[in-house]
């Protein structure tokens, strides 16, 4: 399974667990069943890892969202936010660009483009907090 496939899962089991409140394991055994166990692996540690640290991603993306409580944003759009803070804090290996354009793609499949600014907004402010270096690879204007 492709990252991005593993994001889009680990999405969806992020937002079943927040908006049906069930039970984590239970949503990703159910969704992970009959995919190769390899393959479910970065959208188990997603998943597990984003919901773990849950209360200090919402802070993070509380004080990066002026004027929006994580608690009143759309449940899609919160899920992608915290998802994309957990690569960005706990995935050093995964570059910031690839973070950010992937949570984009995601806001753009299942929100609106409305989503997609204010995404884009919220997870630069907390990438430049987070790792202010930037990506090593990419030059900084």
């Amino acid at each position: 399974m492709a990252r991005h496939h593993a994001r889009e899962l680990a999405l969806r089991v992020l937002f079943e667990n927040d908006v049906a409140h069930s039970a984590l394991p239970e949503v990703l055994d159910r969704s992970l069943a009959g995919l190769d166990p390899a393959d479910g692996i970065y959208a188990r540690r997603l998943a597990e890892g984003t919901v773990a640290q849950r209360q200090q991603l919402d802070q993070w993306i509380g004080e990066a969202a002026r004027d929006w409580r994580v608690e009143r944003m759309p449940p899609i759009d919160r899920n992608i936010l915290r998802l994309a803070c957990y690569e960005l804090a706990y995935q050093s290996d995964v570059p910031i660009s690839v973070i950010i354009d992937e949570a984009l793609e995601l806001a753009q499949d299942y929100s609106t483009d409305d989503a997609k600014r204010f995404v884009n907004g919220v997870l630069g402010t907390i990438a430049a907090h987070l790792r202010p270096e930037g990506d090593p690879d990419r030059p900084r204007s």
